[in-house]
């Protein structure tokens, strides 16, 4: 049993540390290893959300203390953050009653698409400063949650890679994506309390809870000290990586 937590835990560290350096990855990671594990889907799906919760609040705090972000109530990060965390109630509720028809492979396809041209956006942006645009981040918010909502992925590439589009630094960019999924991820975990299913926490929850926790004031510190036009270079080339995956392993390469 502890061996278990042990290994379980490694894994999540690995997992929230690529997550809490580039904004994305965590959910998109770890679930298909924890399947490969032997894990069942209704024992992830809410261990990975309260994970979330706990290390986007934790990221969004160790982002703010090292000035990666500026998380005070009156900042415009705070804000942009709270503006994505309401989108993404919003996006949820509209996946939950217009998508629910939509085939996966194709939603899977789609998003992969999407991730896909948003990198190359960026890379293609490299040198070029964007307006910001508050059109843009409720835009980006809204979609990055629908697809969250119905497919359980697409939201750190897209709402990282979405506010650089909008006009955001790479480096709050990537405190406010963990800060917003934390909120998004415990109206999660309250609907799963609230729906009466017995959630089967066991020792999963708390090992992935404990590893990804472990692996956040490396991460933030590790952003900290990286040249925001690297960071730019780096989240490009991690979402178009992330991209091709998901359109490979749609279609069936691999």
């Amino acid at each position: 049993m502890i061996e278990i937590i042990f290994y379980i835990s490694i894994i999540a560290f690995f997992c929230e540390y690529i997550d809490s350096t580039l904004g994305m990855g965590y959910g998109t990671t770890l679930t298909p290893l924890l399947l490969l594990i032997g894990y069942s889907p209704l024992e992830i799906v809410p261990a990975v959300l309260l994970s979330e919760f706990v290390t986007g609040i934790s990221a969004g705090f160790f982002h703010h203390q090292f000035k990666n972000v500026d998380l005070n109530t009156h900042s415009n990060d705070f804000k942009v953050a709270s503006v994505l965390a309401i989108c993404s109630i919003v996006g949820v509720i509209i996946a939950v009653f217009l998508a629910v028809n939509i085939p996966k492979k194709i939603l899977k396809l789609y998003i992969g698409i999407l991730v896909l041209v948003i990198g190359i956006l960026i890379l293609m942006s490299y040198n070029k400063t964007y307006i910001f645009s508050w059109k843009k981040i409720i835009g980006i918010g809204t979609l990055a949650s629908f697809n969250k909502g119905i497919s359980g992925g697409g939201y750190g590439p897209l709402v990282c890679g979405g506010q650089i589009l909008s006009g955001v630094d790479a480096k709050p960019a990537i405190g406010i994506t963990s800060f917003a999924e934390g909120l998004t991820c415990f109206v999660g975990v309250i609907i799963y309390l609230l729906s009466g299913y017995a959630i089967p926490w066991g020792t999963l929850t708390p090992s992935i809870v404990l590893g990804s926790v472990l692996s956040v004031p490396f991460a933030t510190y590790t952003v900290s000290k990286i040249n925001t036009k690297k960071m730019k270079l780096l989240i490009g080339v991690s979402i178009i990586t992330l991209g091709i995956f998901t359109i490979s392993k749609t279609i069936g390469f691999f």
